[in-house]
């Protein structure tokens, strides 16, 4: 079965230096019909304005992966890392047993627009980590890039959960399919550009939950950037 979720109907926080959509509920949107899937969580669409951003915070027990698709954010962390991801990178911190960090717009004239996606870890109270790697957008035409898994196949980064990440980019016209494993199910997100599944015509920011549905048969329409979530 496949679901429609449209980014229109997501929640939305906005505050002046933040323009936030939250696919499932997240901060003071609540949606008890939209709490995550398998343990995905959290994917939040943000837009941040020049030289703003969340100050230190701390998160504990939680895979947080952020994907930057325009500008550059500034990452730091209590565990000493700190880096610029851009477009083409994906970033991941482990929370585990317990991190802070801050995330900002690293320009003071542009904004910059990223995906932060919680996927619910195996295993409780782990060391917190960090991995970060590009992924040259190029290599994504046409085919599937794996971003983040368990065992870091594939050249992916690695994560302290049962989920796979992959991304793709198609051209009007392109085709391209995903077969899910026995007992699978997933989220396909559309970054932007169009994508047709079937009868549905996907937009920027619309989902689509995949549920005792095997195969996706996936088409371009317009330059479409997608994610696709391979949840157990």
């Amino acid at each position: 079965m496949l679901t429609l979720r449209r980014a229109d109907d997501r929640g939305h926080t906005g505050e002046g230096w933040l323009d936030s959509y939250h696919t499932f509920s997240f901060g003071a949107y609540y949606d008890p019909q939209q709490m995550g899937m398998s343990n995905l969580r959290v994917i939040n669409d943000d837009t941040v304005a020049p030289g703003k951003g969340f100050a230190e915070h701390g998160h504990s027990d939680m895979e947080i992966v952020s994907y930057v698709l325009d500008g550059a954010l500034e990452h730091k962390d209590s565990l000493g890392n700190g880096s610029v991801i851009r477009s083409g990178d994906v970033q991941r911190m482990s929370a585990g047993s317990g991190v802070t960090h801050s995330e900002y717009n690293h320009s003071r004239v542009e904004p910059v627009h990223f995906l932060q996606i919680w996927l619910q870890p195996n295993t409780f109270g782990m060391a917190p980590g960090y991995e970060q790697k590009h992924f040259p957008i190029d290599d994504r035409q046409g085919r599937w890039v794996l971003l983040v898994s368990p065992d870091g196949r594939d050249g992916s980064i690695t994560s302290q959960q049962d989920a796979m990440i992959s991304g793709a980019l198609l051209g009007p016209g392109e085709i391209l399919e995903y077969r899910f494993g026995v007992d699978r199910e997933g989220y396909l997100h559309l970054a932007r550009g169009q994508l047709q599944v079937g009868s549905i015509t996907l937009r920027p920011g619309d989902g689509l939950q995949a549920r005792s549905h095997d195969l996706l048969t996936l088409k371009g329409i317009e330059g479409a950037e997608i994610l696709l979530f391979d949840l157990p």
